[in-house]
């Protein structure tokens, strides 16, 4: 069954902990944590002390997705407030190789992904040290946006990267992620749905979580 991840970037942030909450109770696999440092992509999110806070509240998988230049200055610190699976970009300045390893040292899950315009090329030296791949179908830093279906062969490339390599790699998708673009990505071999302006969007979150789970 696919994963579905709503991302936090499209909560009430006023009252995080209680979105949180219902998000989880919404039948939620993962919860998707959008960090932005304002550098890297052009909006400012939150960071450790605000996913520390939130923790408590729900015992759900936080997959942490940072979007900041040199991801490794701050593995420890997001290792630290509890996230259980930290994605870094492949375009990101600094040693990915090293934050890749670090994050696996605190016995966590690591990911990389890839933007919309960049070549899968770019990140296969990274393939055979990850969990998880994740491919973004918009330009990351802000939600809302529409769906950039020239990205979906990047999902069948990881797929078919990871079979033909013996490794287990999961493969996300992020970005104009609705009813109907979820189905292409599934059809592509997707394994974690991350959607947000869409899912908070919907007057029963938890019914939209059941029929993609039945469906996907």
């Amino acid at each position: 069954m696919v994963k579905v991840a709503p991302s936090m970037l499209s909560a009430d942030f006023s009252d995080l902990g209680k979105e949180l909450v219902r998000v989880e109770k919404a039948g939620a696999d993962w919860a998707h944590l959008d960090v932005m440092d304002g550098i890297f992509v052009p909006n400012i999110t939150f960071g450790p002390p605000v996913i520390k806070a939130i923790r408590k509240c729900s015992g759900i998988v936080f997959d942490a997705h940072l979007m900041i230049q040199d991801p490794i200055r701050y593995v420890d610190a997001f290792a630290d407030a509890g996230c259980d699976l930290i994605t870094v970009h492949c375009e990101a300045e600094g040693d990915i190789h090293g934050a890749i390893t670090k994050i696996k040292s605190h016995g966590l899950k690591a990911g990389i992904s890839i933007n919309p315009e960049t070549d899968v090329s770019v990140m296969e030296p990274y393939m055979g040290e990850v969990d998880l791949v994740l491919v973004m179908t918009v330009h990351p830093g802000f939600g809302g946006q529409s769906f950039i279906a020239d990205c979906v062969p990047k999902i069948t490339w990881s797929k078919e990267w990871a079979k033909a390599h013996g490794k287990d790699i999961m493969v996300s998708v992020d970005g104009g992620i609705n009813g109907e673009t979820a189905k292409v990505c599934v059809d592509a071999g997707v394994d974690i749905l991350v959607a947000g302006s869409y899912m908070f969007k919907q007057p029963d979150m938890a019914a939209t979580i059941a029929d993609w789970h039945s469906r996907f």
